[in-house]
């Protein structure tokens, strides 16, 4: 199982909802934390993508690239691309050329996107949502097995056979299908034999078994291999050297973002009962020390009939600095190791 991280960039607020530095300072610590995850032998980081106020994460191949040139061995990812409202011709070679900066560490995730802002800045409706990743995903993995294809669609003009370059490093640039909570998109990513990334915010991670079941029937009955349909968990977990002191230092900036995107969306203020809930036994944050942490791991794991990816979202603690460090670091040097330990590999 790879073990990671993903980052959102986001911008650093106080507990008054004001931000704190600059976001050049964001940006290095940001920096800062990719190479923590690099030296404490973490598998993976990934960048998301947004285009708001908020976040710092509007361009992530480049945020990468600068990991890519001061890390040694840690996979980079987009988390997630969205895809549907880019131009999969440019997404293909930012993302090879990050694969020839990091010597074939680049991968991406792709997605339609949770956050919507994306498509109206681009000038996109929101009727395509659907039929524009549909389209532009069979474009970007025509374009991962040949330098020049004849393609056209509804969406972007054709190509008659042009070349796009570079060319990864990679023989096939790993592409992952990032989803929600919606049964077509499980399905889709069975039947291409991609691998699947699941973003998990809330509730139980074992509630989503029934759709990863529903991927890897879909993928069987497409022919591909069970070794290809690979199952990865995005999900909120913070590590500290006890559980009391994970749940406290990670409940203020989850609290507050919350908080904030509850105002968003109509939703009541985010509260520690509910936030208690969701670090409890069967909720889906992976919060607490190193060893509740792994075995929290390995339950999830368990309840979906398998995972060969998790990765921590925590950038709301990132306010915490030496906390957040100290966290990424247990992760890959304590719970990673446990986790591989019990699992043989």
């Amino acid at each position: 199982m790879d073990i990671g991280i993903d980052s959102f960039a986001a911008k650093l607020t106080g507990t008054n909802g004001q931000v704190e530095g600059s976001d050049a300072d964001r940006m290095a610590f940001l920096l800062e934390e990719v190479e923590t995850a690099d030296r404490a032998g973490l598998d993976v980081f990934g960048i998301g993508e947004h285009h708001r106020e908020d976040y710092l994460d509007s361009a992530p191949a480049v945020i990468l690239a600068a990991a890519a040139a001061r890390t040694n061995s840690i996979r980079l990812t987009s988390a997630v691309t969205v895809l549907s409202a880019a131009d999969p011709v440019r997404v293909f070679q930012e993302f090879a050329t990050l694969d020839l900066i990091s010597r074939g560490r680049a991968e991406m995730v792709v997605g339609r996107g949770s956050s919507v802002e994306a498509y109206p800045l681009f000038g996109l409706d929101l009727k395509d949502y659907d039929a524009l990743f549909v389209e532009k995903l069979e474009l970007l993995l025509g374009l991962r097995e040949a330098s020049h294809i004849r393609w056209s669609g509804q969406f972007r003009p054709p190509l008659d056979g042009q070349g796009v370059f570079p060319r990864p490093q990679q023989e096939r640039l790993p592409i992952w299908i990032g989803v929600g909570g919606t049964p077509e998109s499980f399905a889709r990513a069975g039947l291409l034999g991609l691998p699947l990334m699941i973003a998990i915010i809330g509730g139980e991670i074992g509630r989503f078994r029934p759709l990863v079941d529903l991927y890897r029937r879909a993928g069987a009955q497409a022919g591909h291999a069970p070794e290809s349909l690979r199952v990865g968990v995005h999900a909120f977990g913070f590590v500290a050297e006890t559980g009391q002191e994970a749940r406290d230092r990670f409940f203020p900036g989850w609290q507050a973002m919350f908080t904030k995107i509850g105002r968003e969306r109509g939703w009541p203020p985010a509260t520690r009962a509910q936030f208690d809930a969701l670090v409890s036994p069967r909720g889906a944050f992976l919060v607490g020390d190193p060893a509740e942490v792994a075995a929290k791991v390995l339950a999830s794991s368990q309840d979906l009939g398998g995972i060969d990816r998790l990765t921590f979202q925590m950038s709301s603690a990132a306010r915490d600095k030496p906390g957040m460090l100290r966290s990424i670091d247990l992760l890959g040097r304590e719970v990673r190791p446990r986790v591989r330990a019990t699992l043989g590999l």
